[in-house]
């Protein structure tokens, strides 16, 4: 069994694939049940409280922070802290951390056969990387990503249905932005590691087929639940929008990479 981590923005297929791995014993965290479930994820997120507050304190570091009052009065739609899954961070962006938060990812992965899954690795990888290399625990990374407007529509449904997200007035532009930058920090970091092979990309529609299914184990060296995933759970709907050229070359490059028809 490997260790692993599971990158993709939130809405993407990553909870129903932590799901196909949680009784495959791997450590998913010690409180990786603290979400309750909902409409969108009825069978559960599978994210650890610590995971989540390590990325969120990393990304507290590396965006501009704002005193709450003032972001209530003047940023209201901006994103804020235990939201920023949702965070739209440029590519050009430095991922920043500190030395007590290295410290406790340096925790988190002491952990035998661990799985972390969270929307906001996509961005924070590189400090999960840092410390990795320091402590030269090997990492596998699952990548999961769906088609990107199906991605958009859920995440602005999200936002309608749970009412702590109603400040960030979430639509389907902005949604797509999160999509775009989410990946494009995936493949950035992708491209910078020598060893590839430790990568895996998988489209949303492949976890239901047994070819997939067989590579995943392969891949993990662990069986998985293949039962779990259910496509009658999925509500995301299509939509007519057209993709820009940056989204539609980025989802080109993650059907190649997933072998995605």
């Amino acid at each position: 069994m490997k260790n692993l981590l599971i990158l993709g923005s939130g809405r993407s297929g990553t909870s129903m694939l932590t799901g196909m791995l949680a009784d495959s014993g791997f450590h998913l965290g010690d409180d990786f049940e603290y979400l309750n479930k909902n409409k969108a994820n009825p069978k559960g997120f599978f994210e650890d409280y610590e995971v989540n507050t390590v990325n969120e304190d990393i990304l507290k570091e590396t965006l501009v922070s704002i005193p709450e009052f003032i972001r209530k009065q003047l940023f209201p739609s901006s994103t804020f802290y235990r939201a920023r899954w949702l965070a739209r961070v440029s590519i050009t962006k430095k991922i920043v951390s500190n030395e007590k938060i290295d410290n406790r990812i340096a925790s988190l992965i002491n952990k035998e056969k661990f799985c972390y899954k969270d929307p906001r690795l996509s961005y924070t990888l590189p400090i999960w990387q840092s410390v990795i290399e320091k402590s030269e625990i090997k990492v596998k990374y699952l990548v999961v990503y769906r088609e990107p407007a199906k991605t958009a529509n859920s995440i602005v449904r999200e936002c309608r249905e749970n009412k702590a997200l109603h400040p960030l007035k979430m639509d389907v532009k902005k949604a797509l932005k999160v999509w775009e930058l989410m990946y494009s920090h995936i493949l950035k970091n992708y491209n910078q590691d020598n060893n590839k092979y430790n990568w895996l990309f998988i489209h949303y529609n492949q976890l239901f087929t047994s070819e997939t299914q067989i590579k995943i184990e392969d891949f993990i060296g662990a069986s998985i639940n293949k039962e779990f995933p259910e496509k009658k759970l999925s509500r995301a709907i299509a939509s007519i929008d057209k993709m820009n050229s940056k989204i539609s070359l980025i989802y080109t490059q993650l059907n190649k990479l997933s072998s995605y028809a």
